[in-house]
């Protein structure tokens, strides 16, 4: 079996640590060493997890938060074993299996 790989980013809570709430105020604080971002570039950075992070704004990142690399970025496995069903399709833990409804066919003129 092959091993997906992926990871957390902990953002977010090392923001929340130094208590800095608001995605505005990494502006001037990334500014200040080097790295220039919109609001909207900081806002998706800390709200969704990077898929490509450029290494000066990751040390920028830990500079200003006090942290390392390890501490915003935490390796996870994605991938799990499903179990297979009769039909060969996988059922989702996410979502719940439908509900059989009564369904009431109408001609024209009934």
């Amino acid at each position: 079996m092959i091993r997906k790989m992926g990871y957390e980013w902990h953002l977010r809570q090392r923001m929340a640590e130094r208590k800095l709430f608001q995605t505005t105020e990494l502006v001037p604080l990334l500014a200040e060493r080097g790295v220039v971002l919109s609001r909207e570039q900081v806002f998706r950075l800390v709200t969704q997890p990077p898929q490509r992070l450029n290494m000066d704004v990751l040390v920028a990142l830990c500079d200003i938060l006090a942290c390392t690399p390890n501490d915003l970025i935490e390796p996870a496995v994605v991938n799990q074993q499903l179990r297979k069903t009769a039909d060969g399709v996988a059922p989702s833990a996410d979502v719940p299996p439908p509900v059989a409804r009564r369904t009431v066919i109408r001609r024209p003129g009934e």
